[in-house]
């Protein structure tokens, strides 16, 4: 065998991280392994800190009060469901975020008037929940248009504990 026939190359692509390795079969594994053995073990600690939530994870969770109609993304909660102002103003914008996320909207962002036509409350109870969501930083104003609001991470995260217990009982 010649020199050329035994060198190997090798891509590997772990998350973002790419890179290539050549050589001797026996060096080309080594390094693998060696950044395998590396790069696993912090994406897994990364991961297990890392807060994102998918389209389908919003989906999933929110399918009984969410509901994406011809209209614009809707809170729809089932019979039963008893969701506070604040409840409803959040969830109308995790239903804009997901709209956006599968292609139905091209801005997940919304203003007070946009969400009381779709919610019926009424613009100054929109307002002030609006306002201590910012405070409390489950709602970020749109750096374009400061008129204009979108939920954060943080954001779901907090609906998420605060209106489980009311979805699992209807």
């Amino acid at each position: 065998m010649s020199q050329a026939e035994s060198n190997v190359s090798v891509s590997v692509t772990v998350g973002d991280i790419k890179v290539q390795f050549s050589g001797s079969a026996e060096s080309v594994m080594a390094s693998v392994m060696n950044f395998l053995s590396k790069q696993v073990p912090a994406m897994d600690l990364a991961r297990k800190i890392s807060l994102h939530y998918s389209a389908p994870e919003l989906v999933e969770t929110y399918a009984k009060v969410v509901k994406i109609t011809p209209e614009g993304p809707r809170v729809i909660p089932d019979p039963g469901v008893n969701l506070s102002d604040k409840d409803v103003v959040a969830l109308q914008l995790v239903a804009a975020k997901i709209a956006k996320d599968l292609g139905k909207l091209q801005d997940d962002s919304m203003q007070v008037a946009d969400m009381q036509a779709a919610t019926s409350l009424n613009p100054k109870s929109i307002s002030s929940r609006i306002s201590e969501m910012v405070k409390a930083g489950h709602v970020a104003r749109d750096e374009n248009e400061a008129s204009r609001y979108r939920i954060t991470t943080a954001g779901i995260h907090w609906l998420n504990s605060a209106i489980s217990k009311k979805l699992k009982t209807s």
